[in-house]
């Protein structure tokens, strides 16, 4: 195969893996201004994004994929734009997935993790991780991510654990973490405590169950209360109604009896009690409820926890202690129902919490644990966003971070896991002093004793994930890659971790580094079915990356996602969709095909540089306008994140006008052979270059393999073609320069004006061959009758003949016609009227309809370009834009009076 042929179909199953070894092999992965070499330059900003780690347990879903290709397409940009970009790679340790992982083994053999004990558990759990933590990695690779790998992280090597234990000790030394009771998320199949991301709260169907609270001193008096947890009732310490609420007012102050327990607790005012909801009356239950936990901390309400780590009644259960918590429901319920205490049961669709991992219904439990007091962070990063120090993009998201931050309450940070970053907290044994140490202590630093037992638990993910921007480069170490590359730049991630993960960052990177972690947040929405739905495996509608890739190619997954994006919004996502994505590809490739096809006819072409070229056709001129256009509003969308209409607008441009309209002309003009055609070849080289180029950040591999060919090829010239965009090739696509905007050339628009009348003709003289089935191999004569654009159609004879399949020697180009030809129908573009000689095929009822049809469409413009160029929009706009629209207002109005007389000489015609 020569240096100008290409493969008749691209094949993206050998193409992507060898492109992809290859950019990494040649270190294009790596920052062109790096602290590790002899020429680095400090005062030379980077662009650093750090990737969400995913989870070592994670099989690649389209979340991933999402994100991958984002941060991707945005490291690309800014490596072609010059700067030196650095894309930190790693993973999460994943503390609860990963331990589920472990303990499902050991479940296999009969076996718990008390049984083989902490050490051999860890022991195990890191031989799972160097055999199956390397997947996710491979799989993101697989996407095209161009990360430096050889920074990758993992948020327990040593390095990242330093950072934890020294975030840990500041955070206590300044009194800003405490050990203490509080209500918590539980997950008794874990037997840990959970965050809020880690609950999935699900509709179900349920209970609603209505009973009596007695009046304490009466047998028959009672308030009427509903729930649909009775177990929870064992650790009722109040009875709570709205203060406004009439039916209940006399009882306000007065004790209620617990049953079963016969417990006395108080009836009290609180404004928080739907009165619409049940009876109106609420059971306080502030060690299983977060909502009466508050009641309760307002009311000093006791605080009685009634369940153990497995969701067992204790001993504050009475009766039922021992029992599972829905076996004491149902035993509960029985007892009332015979003690006359129950009223009655509904069916309620209920929101249950349970478990991301392991499934469960999660019990809100009075748990003693870590917490860090938030407050004094939050309220710096509540005033950094609010000055404007970091960017929230969509801005709408903004609410949101300040609804979460300014509500926020202390963290729980500890979890009853074994897989995960130690609390570095000892207790003496000899004389209880708390040691909480940077380094694994000795001794007591109180009474020297060596009999020191180091805390159980471990630190929830999100401890380590809030350090993952600085954590990565070295922090607290003052390390050149730390010194050089933070701040980094942006932080892109789903909307739906912006408090879990983005504020924490943003908490901790001010409070540890004293500076902000990024200066920009870029949310994506979430990826749905192509009916909206979110994709669960219940609706078994699921789409899987990996499949996709290897049925239609990275690229065109990859070109969906992005293009189908916009800031903050959901995406919905169709395999059919993803196909025609595997067409775009299909048809660069071809076009660079033809391409390679035509430098190989001016391969021998030369001629000294100082010789006059052929002046520029029309449809180069245009062709080139177009792209310099395009070069300043893909600019503009890439600086202000509008990238899926960024892409839209380069594939519009490629498909339908690049492919559809240049090159066949580029046909045409390669006929004439010699300068002309070495013309022609190098404006498709240029176009498709920029193009390429454009597209690279979207589908980094058919590009890359593209651009290679047409490089190759274009320098063996005997006159080489160089790029529009530099005097020389670069090494790779990947390192290639971006296409800079050039400032409007004053040709361009008159330009575009006068081809677009030529596609706008051709196009109309098409679809009525089509609409009247005429034989697409037929030449038809025609009149064409042009006004003062009469010279642009003499000049674009040879064109206009050619893609309309006009008959060159039948064709007639006049300034005025004083009668319309007989037998003729009549096309009206503009102000160009066209006349073919077709009327004993066309019924002159639907040439009527057509004619009004035209004439419709023209008057709307009239009438909304009449408005606007009356309204403020002629002051405001600049002088420019004004007067292209008056350039239209004055075409549709010329369009709107040909097509009136058409019409009327078609009535005189069908009345003679």
């Amino acid at each position: 195969m020569t240096s100008f042929t290409l493969p008749k179909a691209y094949d993206f199953k050998s193409t992507e893996s060898r492109i992809y070894d290859w950019w990494e092999k040649e270190g294009f992965f790596k920052p062109s201004n790096d602290p590790s070499n002899p020429d680095f330059d400090p005062s030379v900003k980077p662009f650093v994004i750090s990737i969400p780690p995913p989870n070592i347990t994670g099989e690649l879903h389209l979340g991933h994929a999402m994100f991958v290709s984002m941060e991707d397409l945005m490291i690309r940009y800014q490596r072609m734009k010059g700067n030196p970009t650095l894309w930190v790679p790693g993973s999460d340790h994943a503390g609860i997935a990963t331990q589920l992982q472990i303990e499902k083994a050991l479940a296999k053999e009969g076996q718990t993790r008390e049984q083989v004990g902490r050490a051999e558990f860890l022991r195990r759990t890191w031989a799972w991780k160097e055999k199956y933590g390397g997947i996710i990695t491979q799989q993101i690779r697989r996407l095209g991510a161009s990360c430096d790998w050889e920074r990758e992280r993992f948020t327990l090597d040593e390095g990242l654990s330093r950072s934890v234990r020294e975030a840990f000790v500041r955070l206590y030394e300044k009194g800003l973490i405490y050990r203490g009771p509080r209500l918590i998320n539980w997950s008794p199949g874990l037997k840990t405590a959970v965050s809020d991301l880690e609950v999935e709260y699900s509709e179900e169907p349920g209970t609603l169950y209505y009973f009596k609270y007695m009046l304490a001193g009466s047998d028959t008096e009672f308030i009427p209360v509903a729930t649909t947890r009775p177990e929870t009732i064992l650790g009722d310490t109040g009875l709570a109604v709205h203060p406004d609420d009439a039916r209940y007012q006399e009882y306000i102050g007065q004790e209620v009896i617990v049953p079963i327990l016969g417990r006395r607790i108080p009836v009290i005012a609180d404004q928080y009690v739907d009165r619409e909801f049940g009876t109106g009356a609420l059971k306080v239950t502030p060690g299983h409820d977060p909502n009466d936990y508050e009641i309760g901390e307002r009311h000093g309400l006791s605080l009685i926890s009634v369940l153990d780590e497995a969701a067992r009644v204790n001993d504050h259960g009475g009766p039922y202690a021992g029992q599972d918590r829905f076996e004491a429901r149902q035993n509960l319920w029985d007892d009332m129902r015979a003690a006359d205490l129950a009223i009655k049961e509904e069916p309620y669709m209920m929101n249950v919490p349970r478990s991301q991992r392991g499934g469960e219904i999660i019990e809100p439990m009075i748990s003693t644990q870590w917490f860090v007091r938030i407050q004094p962070l939050a309220e710096v990063a509540l005033e950094t966003v609010r000055e404007g120090r970091i960017r929230i993009i969509p801005d709408r998201f903004k609410k949101v971070y300040y609804n979460w931050l300014e509500n926020i309450e202390d963290w729980c940070i500890s979890r009853q896991l074994w897989w995960g970053h130690r609390i570095p907290v000892w207790t003496c044994q000899d004389c209880d002093e708390v040691i909480v140490s940077r380094e694994d202590p000795s001794t007591c630093t109180q009474c020297s004793s060596e009999n020191l037992v180091q805390d159980p638990d471990v630190l929830d993910t999100w401890f380590s994930s809030g350090l993952w921007p600085f954590s990565t480069l070295g922090w607290p170490d003052e390390t050149p890659d730390y010194k050089y590359f933070y701040p980094t730049s942006l932080m892109e991630t789903g909307y739906d971790i912006l408090f879990f993960w983005v504020a924490r960052m943003i908490m901790d990177g001010i409070e540890f580094t004293g500076e902000i972690p990024f200066h920009t947040v870029y949310l994506h929405g979430l990826i749905r079915d192509e009916n909206g739905r979110k994709m669960s495996k219940t609706y078994g509608n699921v789409i899987d990356p990996l499949v996709v890739m290897d049925d239609l190619g990275t690229d065109a997954l990859r070109f969906t996602m992005l293009v189908g994006s916009t800031p903050g919004k959901d995406m919905n996502l169709s395999l059919k969709k993803v196909e025609a994505n595997r067409n775009f590809a299909n048809k660069i490739w071809n076009a660079a095909r033809l391409i390679l096809r035509t430098l190989e006819q001016v391969k021998d072409i030369d001629f000294p540089n100082q010789e006059t070229e052929p002046v520029p056709s029309l449809a180069d001129q245009w062709v080139l306008a177009r792209s310099s256009i395009l070069a300043r509003d893909v600019e503009r969308l890439f600086q202000n994140y509008q990238y899926g209409e960024a892409g839209r607008q380069i594939y519009d441009f490629f498909w339908n006008e690049f492919a559809d309209w240049y090159v066949e002309i580029a046909k045409l003009q390669l006929l004439e052979g010699d300068r002309m055609a070495y013309t022609t070849a190098r404006t498709l080289v240029q176009v498709l270059d920029t193009c390429l180029r454009w597209l690279h950040p979207f589908t980094p591999f058919v590009t890359e393999e593209i651009w290679g060919h047409i490089k190759k090829a274009a320098s063996e010239l005997k006159k080489p073609i160089v790029p529009s965009h530099g005097n020389r090739w670069e090494q790779a696509l990947i390192v290639a320069r971006w296409p800079e905007p050039t400032p409007e050339n004053p040709w361009e628009a008159q330009t575009i004006a006068d081809f677009t009348l030529i596609m706008e003709l051709v196009r109309a003289i098409r679809n009525l061959r089509a609409e009247e089935n005429v034989d697409p191999k037929l030449k038809i004569p025609v009149t064409l009758v042009g006004g003062d654009r009469t010279a642009v159609l003499r000049r674009q004879a040879t064109t206009i003949t050619a893609l309309a399949r006009l008959d060159p020697e039948q064709t007639t180009i006049l300034e005025r016609l004083v009668e319309k030809p007989e037998g003729h129908i009549a096309l009206v573009v503009g102000q160009i009227e066209a006349y073919l000689p077709l009327a004993e095929l066309v019924d002159p009822a639907e040439q009527r309809a057509r004619l009004g049809k035209d004439l419709s469409e023209a008057t709307t413009q009239i009438e909304r370009l009449e408005t606007l160029l009356a309204g403020p929009f002629a002051e405001k706009a600049p002088a420019n834009v004004v007067e292209n629209e008056r350039h239209k207002l004055a075409d549709y109005q010329a369009k709107a009076e040909k097509i009136t007389i058409q019409l009327a000489a078609l009535s005189k015609t069908q009345k003679g």
